[in-house]
């Protein structure tokens, strides 16, 4: 195993996008970084499918035929950027950027983007700049917008009983009606609550999503039974403020719901972030859940990706693979967001060396649907 990170300064001030623990313990799943009861077939909901992954190694991408949706040689939407759109029949909503230049015969890739609790869609948008990245790229991106006060995700693992998940089920649906999409490559990212929500679906809509990647909040409800092994790259930094590294809620996000103010949430007697430790519980033991889960096996190999990231893996199935990215002294924040950058007083340093949407997105490209 590799040492225990340096530790790092604690960043200050209050909790303000990214409290979403409060989610996880009022929605029926697992502790944040909490543990499951393994992989099997089937799906959450008893039905079973033929849902396979064609995988390609690091670095390189997946070569399958695309798989067009319902709504190529239809009516298409070119370079839209952020562009506020509804649900069919219902007053939810979402953004929807594509890129320039596409036409109505071409299925792109879809990546969705689930933004943290109290965030929004447009908030974390302009944090994680994937719109604009899908746009260079030649993917599209769509950010959901959860409900509720402060804006959430529920992420109970049941789709009969949890109207998000049908809402991402319906929303599938529609852009893949609308617009045309390689629905072999689709998949989602997310941040803190958006995470728990990403984890939920690679539990649930295996047959849907090719990969996921939870960004500070990766989770595997005990109820987590997904219809195929899915690739999962998350990434966790170890300075944390919110959800901390080997589980738990810091102290400031506690402030803050006894009722301090958010300009104020910072206790003067806060105990410092503990040291991490990487092979302890919370998100590290979330990330070996998953790999268990997906058939990896053998003790993980941690190497120092750079100089501030290390990259825990297994031995994994080629369509089960499972990445679990150390951000030594990051916060609760997107690895590469300038605009996380201006919050550190909220959420913690951010690593501005590392590209989160680069990762991502390399990481995606190397799974589809069969």
């Amino acid at each position: 195993m590799r040492r225990t990170p340096r530790p790092t300064a604690l960043g200050l001030a209050a909790v303000a996008l990214a409290s979403a623990l409060i989610l996880a313990a009022c929605s029926g799943s697992s502790d944040a970084g909490g543990s499951s009861d393994g992989g099997s077939n089937g799906s959450s909901d008893g039905s079973t499918t033929t849902t396979t992954v064609t995988a390609a190694p690091a670095g390189e991408k997946a070569d399958g035929p695309a798989v067009p949706s319902a709504g190529c040689g239809e009516s298409v939407q070119n370079g839209v950027l952020e562009e506020k759109q509804f649900l069919d029949d219902s007053e939810r909503w979402f953004l929807l950027t594509t890129p320039d230049d596409i036409d109505q015969d071409t299925p792109l890739p879809l990546v969705l983007d689930f933004h943290g609790l109290s965030e929004g869609a447009e908030v974390h948008a302009r944090m994680t700049e994937l719109p604009k990245y899908g746009q260079e790229h030649g993917f599209i991106v769509v950010s959901p917008q959860g409900t509720g006060t402060p804006v959430k995700w529920a992420v109970d693992p049941d789709i009969e009983a949890n109207a998000d998940l049908q809402y991402t089920q319906d929303l599938l649906d529609q852009l893949e009606a609308e617009l045309c999409i390689d629905t072999s490559r689709v998949y989602s990212t997310g941040l803190s609550n958006g995470a728990f929500m990403s984890s939920v679906l690679a539990c649930t809509m295996a047959d849907r999503f090719a990969a996921v990647a939870p960004v500070a909040g990766l989770i595997r409800p005990e109820s987590c039974d997904p219809s195929r092994p899915v690739p999962v790259l998350a990434m966790h930094g170890t300075a944390d403020p919110i959800l901390l590294f080997n589980g738990g809620v810091g102290e400031r996000l506690n402030n803050v719901l006894g009722g301090g103010k958010i300009s104020d949430s910072v206790p003067p007697d806060e105990k410092p972030i503990p040291e991490a430790a990487l092979d302890g519980l919370g998100y590290p033991a979330a990330a070996n859940e998953w790999a268990l889960g997906n058939g990896c096996t053998g003790d993980p190999v941690d190497e120092d990706l750079s100089a501030s990231v290390i990259e825990r893996t297994w031995d994994c199935p080629p369509d089960g693979v499972v990445e679990f990215l150390v951000i030594e002294g990051g916060g609760h924040t997107w690895p590469g967001s300038e605009f996380s950058n201006k919050l550190e007083n909220i959420m913690g340093p951010t690593d501005m060396d590392t590209n989160a949407n680069d990762l991502i997105w390399q990481f995606f490209q190397r799974f589809q649907l069969g």
